[in-house]
């Protein structure tokens, strides 16, 4: 496991072992597995560079011709492809890689840190079968892992490949100097956001501007943005501004993002790697490890979810040793605040332990039938699947007739093979097409998870700075067909979200507050969307008629007493309004993004102070909890190598499951990804954070910078940011008073 700073050479580090085999005429294969495209295409180019004697480099993934790949097979030495299509096209059908596998000898497993969460896990049991199979056909590779700088890296690939494993963490490469900017962008003072919160300008606006500015200068720039709209949109507005400025300099920046054909990819790296492109906004798509040498700046517009990505997007400038700039530009959301007025906390702070599950039965599962349907499954190989979860997972299969237990081991019975059910990526199913209407032409792709956020009827869907509008949603074909239109309002959808316990793992008891572990049932459904005009206005509703989705996970929650909220200590602010309601915000296969408020339970009060100053009154306690775990949510990836959008949380005043006012928050994957463990483990430190992220916000009565959510479908109401503070101290008191 090399896990050393970017630009350090870990490329070479596994090169020229692999090559000097392959050019000393030895009969040995390579395999090479990195979790992007971009990344694969990348490092095969710099291989084929080389042109080494006896070296045949090919790539095989889903970019690949069809006609094209019987040659990989047969005469490929070194094969560079992606966990999804080692799971699709070369496990499923190791038989026709039979010549392949007796001689596999190296297995690079590159930018391995991305592979967290349920992904990672997919992973971790997908690199088990590739080892059963390689050892099936009585090989025994040597496994060579790099990372960007992570912590525990021995443990952590051992953790991913089963197999021990010796970290390198010593590096000594040259660098140049890095300056890094916090940029948080001002305040619009002619503008005022939901519920007469104040409006700073947007991330990707700023990010826009300073693109420009670098194009400007002439610097080779990349910009950093969350989603695939942002990435459209921030190149669009680059474009806008430039062309103002030198027309010739609009045709100088471009977005990239996965979704796009092939050609496409390709054509914009290769505009890119001869610098045609000074200016590039991309998604994470760009992050991991692609050689584009002579960059001068980054720009990451909002934090990406961990330390160890933002180092990684940062390290794409000045990767030839020159010195770089890094402007980091906060987004209105609770995080990017509290960084960008702690730096420490960004600049200081070692980088976290990558967070996986292998045991978890919705990845165990079928992962375990993949492996049962490539080789027969012996009892003594099932330690490398997890003992005796693999057994119970193996129990359940049987009984469902996809495979039969003998004496020898377990057989596979079904005829389908499973191999194309399953979603490594957490996503499950086929990827749903974006077709124009008018031309028959696909446009991208949108994972099924996302779909009814992404491309539900009338959703305004960009491509390579082109707008279009959904007409139609069909998922059991896979297709939304749209039609070009550039409207002056763009759309937000909005969910209904309920939850329920299932069970409780782990539950301790402060006095009135308890903490709670376990496992919950997450129900949503996007029931409609509203149209905004860029300044945030909103023009209308419109409602939708799509299915419910479920999801079983993992939560992490707490409970107050009537009787604490009672006490709760007297905070200044102004008070919210709130109603006996639930308050939610979603994420991962349920929902990416929005949020509402289910299970009406009362009407809405005018909120106030109780009488004497101190205390929450009944009306106020629904507000204060939604914008306490709204908070929550926002600071979890502090502590947590997680994303907003792989969490979601739900507050009620009174759960019917618990009996008390509650704050959910929850993985929003399957089976749950281990932030909610994390989350339960830093249960003081991440509430402290919390608190001191509304309390240190300037605004008066809460604003997207402190207890608003990008991804509240209910229009951030009910929300009482001094109720927030005091429901926060309330816990804490306890917390403290009673032993934690």
């Amino acid at each position: 496991m090399i896990s050393t700073g970017t630009a350090s050479g870990k490329s070479l580090a596994y090169q020229l072992p692999v090559l000097s085999r392959l050019a000393a005429g030895e009969k040995a294969n390579a395999l090479y597995l990195s979790p992007t495209k971009a990344l694969g295409a990348d490092q095969l180019r710099s291989v084929s560079s080389l042109d080494v004697p006896g070296v045949r480099a090919a790539s095989f993934d889903g970019d690949t011709p069809m006609v094209e790949r019987d040659w990989v097979r047969a005469h490929a030495n070194w094969v560079f492809t992606n966990p999804d299509m080692l799971h699709r096209g070369i496990l499923s059908q190791h038989g026709r890689w039979a010549q392949f596998f007796r001689r596999l000898s190296c297995v690079v497993v590159d930018e391995c840190h991305s592979y967290r969460g349920v992904f990672g896990s997919h992973v971790a049991l997908l690199l088990r079968r590739l080892r059963r199979v390689a050892e099936h056909y009585g090989a025994s590779p040597v496994f060579v892992l790099a990372s960007a700088t992570t912590a525990s890296p021995a443990s952590f690939a051992s953790r991913l490949t089963g197999v021990s494993c010796e970290a390198v963490t010593e590096d000594a490469s040259p660098r140049g100097a890095r300056t890094v900017v916090l940029w948080e962008p001002p305040l619009l003072e002619e503008l005022t956001g939901e519920n007469g919160a104040p409006v700073r300008r947007s991330a990707g606006a700023e990010t826009s501007r300073i693109l420009a500015d670098l194009v400007v200068e002439g610097a080779r720039s990349l910009a950093f943005i969350r989603s695939r709209r942002g990435a459209e949109l921030a190149a669009l507005g680059a474009r806008r501004i430039l062309s103002e400025v030198d027309p010739r300099l609009s045709e100088t920046v471009a977005a990239y993002r996965s979704g796009y054909l092939p050609e496409e990819r390709r054509a914009l790296e290769a505009a890119l790697l001869s610098g045609r492109l000074l200016g590039v906004a991309t998604t994470n798509a760009l992050e991991l490890g692609v050689d584009i040498a002579g960059l001068d700046a980054v720009v990451l517009a909002g934090y990406p979810g961990t330390l160890a990505s933002f180092w990684q997007q940062a390290g794409r400038a000045g990767r030839s040793g020159d010195s770089a700039l890094v402007v980091f530009v906060a987004r209105d959301d609770p995080l990017d605040t509290y960084l960008v007025h702690h730096p420490a906390a960004l600049l200081e702070r070692p980088v976290e332990t990558a967070v996986l599950d292998p045991a978890n039965p919705y990845v165990l599962a079928p992962q375990l039938a993949c492996a049962v349907a490539e080789l027969p499954l012996t009892v003594p190989e099932l330690e490398m699947f997890g003992g005796a979860a693999a057994q119970d997972v193996l129990a359940e299969l049987a009984e469902q007739k996809l495979l039969r237990r003998r004496s020898s081991g377990w057989y596979w019975t079904s005829r389908d093979r499973p191999h194309a059910e399953v979603g490594i990526r957490g996503t499950g199913g086929e990827q749903v097409a974006v077709v124009e209407s008018d031309s028959g032409r696909m446009l991208g792709t949108v994972d099924p998870g996302s779909a009814c956020f992404a491309v539900h009827p009338g959703a305004v869907y960009l491509h390579q700075g082109s707008s279009y509008v959904v007409d139609e949603l069909d998922l059991e074909q896979g297709l939304a067909m749209v039609h070009a239109e550039n409207p002056d309002w763009t759309t937000t959808p909005r969910e209904i979200v309920d939850i329920a316990v299932l069970s409780t793992s782990e539950k301790q008891d402060f006095g009135g507050v308890s903490v709670c572990l376990g496992e919950v049932a997450v129900t949503s459904q996007v029931v409609g969307y509203l149209r905004r005009r860029p300044s945030g206005e909103v023009l209308d509703h419109t409602p939708l008629d799509l299915p419910e989705q479920s999801l079983r996970t993992r939560a992490v929650w707490y409970t107050v007493s009537s009787e604490l909220l009672e006490a709760a200590p007297a905070v200044d602010g102004v008070a919210g309004t709130g109603g006996h309601r639930v308050g939610t915000e979603s994420a991962g296969p349920v929902g990416t993004g929005e949020e509402t408020l289910a299970n009406g339970r009362g009407s809405v009060h005018e909120g106030g102070r109780a009488p004497g100053g101190a205390g929450l009154v009944p009306a106020r306690v629904p507000g204060a909890l939604h914008a306490a775990e709204h908070a929550a949510i926002g600071l979890l990836p502090l502590f947590a190598t997680c994303d907003r959008w792989d969490i979601g949380g739900v507050s009620t005043a009174w759960h019917e499951d618990t009996g008390e006012a509650t704050v959910f928050v929850h993985d929003g994957h399957p089976g749950g990804a281990g932030f909610a463990e994390r989350g339960y483990a830093a249960i003081v430190p991440w509430l402290v954070a919390t608190r001191e992220a509304i309390v240190s916000c300037e605004c008066p009565t809460g604003c997207p910078s402190c207890v608003q959510s990008p991804k509240c479908g209910n229009g951030n109401d009910p929300l009482d940011k001094a109720g927030a503070v005091a429901v926060l101290s309330t816990v804490l008191g306890a917390l403290r008073q009673h032993g934690t």
